[in-house]
């Protein structure tokens, strides 16, 4: 099952099969900056900037800067940020963000994992884990994520899982200084607790040798 660490200041983790999921501090900058780096041209044509902004920061101040707004989102309860760590090392981000309470309770889930690390489930599992967390600990109704189409590697993330299409949104978010269609998925309280158990035991309990 996925555990939950850390309150107050303290970094919160989430544990996976494989995957832990952790709040990212200044000492993660080197590894965080390498990931990128070496994975430029890989991120950076999904990731939404406007057409005159630059690209997203990576100097060390910029990277603590950051750190520092998701832990501020934390305290207030708008957002939850999470490195992804496999065997101790840094492969990518998962992101609870928008999160909206009253009458709505819902919140926007956003990735990107490294490259070399790509197409082992691990992305997949991850997403799990935050589902869980999102609908069993934070109690939210509704998540969604919306996926450039022809972004096939996320798309194959929610299509492994089984969540709802809902359609495309079109020109919905600019990405790379582009206005860009998205296609929306959701799933919903009613569908988690209807599909947790199997979800849970494909991808986070761990395997038993036949």
């Amino acid at each position: 099952m996925v555990t939950l660490r850390g309150t107050g200041h303290a970094p919160v983790s989430l544990h996976g099969r494989r995957v832990v999921l952790r709040t990212l501090a200044d000492s993660d900058y080197a590894a965080w900056h390498e990931v990128r780096v070496r994975c430029r041209d890989w991120l950076l044509k999904w990731e939404p900037r406007s057409v005159h902004a630059p690209h997203l920061a990576e100097d060390r101040r910029s990277f603590a800067t950051r750190c520092q707004v998701r832990e501020r989102e934390r305290q207030i309860g708008t957002g939850f940020g999470f490195g992804i760590f496999v065997d101790g090392r840094f492969v990518g981000e998962i992101s609870l963000s928008s999160i909206q309470r009253g009458p709505l309770q819902s919140a926007f889930v956003g990735y990107w994992i490294d490259e070399a690390y790509a197409g082992r489930g691990l992305m997949p599992e991850s997403v799990v884990v935050v589902l869980q967390f999102a609908f069993e600990s934070l109690r939210l109704h509704r998540i969604e994520i919306n996926i450039i189409p022809r972004n096939a590697a996320s798309r194959r993330v929610v299509e492994k899982l089984g969540l709802r299409f809902e359609g495309i949104a079109e020109r919905y978010l600019e990405i790379d200084g582009a206005w860009e269609d998205h296609a929306h998925y959701a799933i919903t309280a009613e569908e988690w607790s209807d599909r947790a158990p199997q979800l849970v035991s494909d991808w986070l309990l761990p395997l038993v040798d036949p």
